[in-house]
């Protein structure tokens, strides 16, 4: 069955081409508001996040206490896939919403864990020190963040822990050039 085209298709002749202008269906869906009703759903969105910006400490500061129980389980048990797994989920939490609720710097940090515990080939093999100074690194960015100075101090901080994880990384998986790529990357986290 064939269609058959719309009849208020407009052609327009000119000597040397036509123009053809088709209804546009969706002008029926539009309502249009008064001057003073028009809405900013940035504006009320912006609102709703004021609204909840006494929940932002503490979401971050469950976040942090959640890190830092995976952290003590995996010093107390010894590595295994609950505590890993864990381990991962509460910093892949932090690195998804720290930026969000105002703590990017945090997010940077939370990312750099979650690289060495997705791209280590043995995570029992990295070194303990590299791991603890990542989560007590998300935890000081979290504590001292209200600190005018730490800004600058947390931002140097979690490229420094960025550049350590990467050469660990590179180190780790020289034999798995598969991973050298995903390894080299830059970060997914937005700048601050």
């Amino acid at each position: 069955m064939a269609r058959k085209p719309p009849t208020d298709v407009k052609v327009d002749t000119f000597a040397d081409h036509q123009v053809i202008s088709q209804p546009n269906p969706l002008r029926k869906m539009v309502r249009y508001a008064e001057e003073n009703e028009i809405d900013d759903p940035v504006a009320r969105a912006e609102q709703a996040l004021a609204g909840l910006a006494g929940e932002f400490n503490n979401w971050m500061q469950v976040e942090c206490e959640r890190l830092s129980a995976a952290y003590a389980a995996i010093q107390r048990d010894g590595l295994n896939g609950q505590n890993h797994e864990e381990l991962f989920r509460a910093a892949h939490d932090i690195k998804g919403g720290a930026a969000t609720f105002g703590y990017p710097t945090a997010a940077a940090a939370a990312e750099s864990l979650c690289r060495i515990i997705e791209h280590a080939p043995d995570l029992a093999k990295v070194p303990g020190e590299l791991v603890l100074h990542h989560v007590n690194a998300i935890l000081a960015i979290f504590r001292e963040q209200s600190r005018i100075d730490a800004l600058g101090m947390a931002d140097e901080l979690s490229k420094r822990l960025r550049g350590v994880a990467d050469e660990f990384l590179i180190h780790a998986n020289r034999d798995r050039p598969e991973h050298l790529e995903a390894v080299l990357a830059p970060s997914i986290v937005p700048e601050n």
